[in-house]
């Protein structure tokens, strides 16, 4: 029987005008109530937030900790400076040559941190984003240092290094003979396709150089034969760069033919019951993990109420309802698998999670080590052209599109994914990462360290347990005891699932030693008046104040309390008297 809800809706769109106020009041209930829910608004934000950088006498005092606490930060930083400076010096040198020309560095160097701190961080603590060899885990530096990778090369990284270096090599030696001749397919692709359609359950499959063009060609078909306009994204959802579903920051376009609606909600699947113009729906399964919550990252990480937490059993029923919801709505249903495919189970997220899509996208690991993308879908789905109107057609095209080289690196990778010793790594893989993080977990409470480790499977992020400004320091501390991470700090780990259980046991260590280094030198001092909301509280105050051009700092030294009364600071360069 039809949602009464849905039904007055219908009925009220057919009797009078108000039928369309309904809908929209629908569809704005269903839109999270945070900024990430209302993209529009979020991009007027970030245009109207202004800059300020804190002066090194405030730079240790953003929290109002005492003296003794500043002093503590204050040696600790210099400590982590000097140490930087002397261990990665070349690796530092280059990198800075490097972000000269190359603006993708500039961009990541400028968010490693909240901008607030930025400035300081990056004249007084550099570090270096090159490196020059790999070894299991583990990559060298350009001074010779070598340190386990967190990163996973953004999630490309699922079988370890080694892996993908045999993998490009077989792959190169495979097409040598026939080069780089591009329009004509190399055979290898057939054996390709024959695998992806038994992985993916679907009928047709088109090859393309990037996750992001996978997710556009999918999207652009859905649109093509459902004749509908509108895409359905989730709050928080990354499904890569281009305007048509990235909506808010990061897209200087508006988006006016996307819904951004809460993820795992009723009123929800509401709007999917009763809306006619949407005419396709993605899914990017890694949200399982913090639903309706952007990609987690040190850039903003400006209090401590990062959230992560996988319930696998209510995501499921989440996707069976959705699933059942678009086939009813004639509604396409794509899976963005670029980053999880293949990480969860050897079928991907269909098979984790149970539940079949029209459409799916891979990416990342799939090329073995070079760059892919694929999209594979139902037969009516995946045509470009339609037999009765044959002017009517869904271009898409890429000179590089099934490369030679690409297509026999990703054939390695596919036929391993057939070997039985992998088939069978899958069977454990839950049991195996839940029983890390587990240890972990239990290391840090007995040792009473305010950072916990949440997972979805391989795929870690960090948790603060007690309110702070200062999180996003512990990813230099973790550089300094050899674990390299991504530009998103601690915000995200993707391990490869060739780790021995001895080298993470050394990770897990090195991870405990940097927590507790990060804890004696005051960067977690607590306070009962620190709270997350009153974090936020001050950071909103100082964007209005910095927009008023009044902000404290300016017109004296430094605002030290949260009742406004002078007190003795210590700055970064060392001791001196500031008074209000």
């Amino acid at each position: 029987m039809a949602d009464p809800v849905v039904l007055l809706i219908r009925g009220a769109r057919a009797v009078n005008p108000f039928g369309k106020i309904a809908a929209r009041l629908l569809l704005s209930r269903a839109k999270h109530r945070s900024i990430q829910g209302h993209p529009r608004m979020a991009l007027r934000l970030s245009r109207w937030a202004p800059e300020y950088s804190y002066p090194e006498s405030v730079f240790l005092a953003s929290d109002f900790a005492p003296p003794e606490i500043q002093n503590k930060r204050r040696v600790g930083f210099e400590r982590l400076a000097t140490l930087f400076r002397q261990r990665f010096a070349k690796s530092i040198a280059l990198s800075e040559e490097l972000q000269a020309g190359v603006s993708d560095l500039a961009f990541v160097n400028a968010h490693r941190v909240p901008f607030q701190y930025q400035r300081y961080v990056d004249e007084h603590l550099k570090i270096g984003s090159v490196v020059e060899a790999t070894d299991g885990p583990r990559v060298r530096d350009m001074d010779g240092n070598w340190s386990y990778d967190l990163g996973g090369s953004y999630g490309v990284n699922l079988f370890g290094a080694d892996f993908y270096k045999r993998c490009i090599d077989r792959g190169v030696e495979r097409a040598r003979s026939l080069g780089l001749v591009l329009g004509p397919y190399h055979p290898i692709v057939a054996d390709n396709v024959r695998r992806l359609k038994l992985i993916s359950g679907l009928a047709e499959v088109s090859f393309h150089m990037s996750g992001t063009e996978a997710v556009m060609q999918a999207v652009r078909l859905a649109r093509y034969h459902s004749g509908r306009s509108h895409v359905v994204r989730f709050c928080g959802a990354y499904h890569g760069w281009w305007d048509g579903v990235q909506a808010g920051i990061g897209n200087p376009r508006p988006a006016p033919d996307v819904y951004t609606l809460k993820e795992m909600d009723a009123v929800t699947l509401q709007v999917l019951r009763t809306r006619e113009d949407i005419a396709c729906v993605l899914i990017n399964p890694i949200q399982a993990m913090n639903p309706n919550g952007v990609p987690p990252s040190d850039s903003t990480l400006i209090s401590s109420d990062r959230v992560a937490d996988f319930d696998k059993p209510s995501y499921i029923r989440w996707l069976k309802e959705l699933r059942e919801i678009c086939t009813a709505r004639k509604i396409v249903l794509i899976f963005d698998e670029v980053f999880l495919g293949f990480r969860l189970a050897r079928g991907g997220v269909q098979e984790y999670f149970g539940v079949q899509a029209d459409m799916v996208t891979y990416g990342k690991s799939l090329g073995g080590g070079l760059p892919a993308g694929v999209v594979c879908g139902k037969s009516h789905l995946m045509r470009r052209f339609k037999d009765s109107r044959p002017m009517d057609i869904c271009f898409a095209r890429g000179t590089f599109n099934s490369h030679p080289y690409v297509m026999a690196t990703m054939n390695e990778f596919l036929r391993y994914l057939d070997e039985p010793e992998v088939r069978a790594s899958y069977e454990q893989l839950d049991a195996k990462w839940d029983g890390r993080a587990l240890s972990l977990n239990r290391r840090l409470e007995d040792l009473a360290l305010p950072v916990r480790v949440a997972n979805m499977t391989s795929v870690w992020t960090t948790l603060y347990t007690q309110p702070g400004r200062y999180n996003w320091m512990f990813q230099y501390y973790l550089r300094a005891e050899g674990l390299t991470l991504s530009w998103i700090g601690t915000g995200r780990f993707i391990f490869s699932h060739d780790l021995m259980d001895c080298d993470f046991g050394d990770i897990a260590n090195r991870f405990v030693v940097a927590a507790q280094a990060m804890q004696s030198d005051g960067w977690w001092w607590s306070d009962a008046a620190l709270t997350d909301k009153a974090i936020k509280r001050r950071v909103m105050k100082e964007l209005i104040q910095a927009r008023l051009g009044r902000l404290p700092w300016k017109a004296s030294p430094l605002l030290l309390s949260r009742k406004e009364e002078s007190h003795t600071t210590i700055s970064v360069t060392g001791s001196h008297t500031m008074p209000q």
